[in-house]
């Protein structure tokens, strides 16, 4: 990547500060000066550009602005790389929770997830995933659907394909997971169940 580039994505992280974007929290704080800030303190902050450059330059793997612009000229120009195939890798669902935290901890000890990022201080964003299977969990201050539509046309927040789901629901039951239905063989072939979260976002494992 060049130079030109680097200035680009210093310059955007200026402006999402200036936006009250608080993504950007988790990106100052790899900053050590800054390491023990909230988000809310890391967006009250003066915010030069000089410092995106430098967090820009961290997340390349160097100390400065400056060693970046020096590792940039060691680099030869007339490397070229095959192009990507062009390929959808992976989909993930997410899901609008009114507490990020407890909606993870809901995933690890209730369903077997492993938590792989929280997101902000206090959360407002995380990754939780099993096996080959990743759900994104995302905060809002009021719930996305009309009281009692998601019950009415039994609205399914993410499906998930199981090798074996018959262990599966055995393991949720031992579990005390909160079934909305529970095993059984469906018209199209497979056998599934569903399970909803403390949100209501009702998840259908079937195999």
């Amino acid at each position: 990547m060049s130079l030109e580039n680097f200035k680009k994505q210093a310059k955007l992280l200026v402006r999402w500060h200036r936006e009250r974007n608080y993504s950007v929290g988790g990106r100052i704080r790899q900053l050590s000066r800054y390491e023990d800030l909230t988000d809310t303190e890391a967006l009250a902050l003066p915010f030069p550009l000089n410092e995106a450059q430098d967090i820009v330059a961290v997340e390349q793997g160097y100390n400065s602005w400056a060693e970046l612009k020096q590792g940039l000229k060691k680099v030869p120009k007339n490397i070229r790389r095959a192009p990507t195939a062009l390929k959808l890798t992976k989909a993930m669902p997410v899901l609008y929770v009114s507490d990020v935290q407890a909606a993870a901890d809901f995933y690890r000890d209730k369903l077997g997830f492993t938590i792989d990022f929280l997101h902000g201080q206090p959360a407002f964003y995380a990754s939780v995933s099993r096996d080959e299977a990743c759900i994104h969990l995302r905060f809002v201050h009021q719930p996305m659907y009309v009281a009692g539509l998601r019950e009415k046309e039994q609205v399914i927040a993410a499906f998930l394909s199981v090798a074996n789901v018959n262990g599966l629901f055995a393991e949720y039951q031992t579990r005390k997971a909160p079934f909305v239905q529970r095993l059984k063989k469906e018209a199209w072939g497979q056998s599934s169940f569903i399970v909803s979260d403390p949100d209501g976002n009702a998840l259908c494992f079937a195999g």
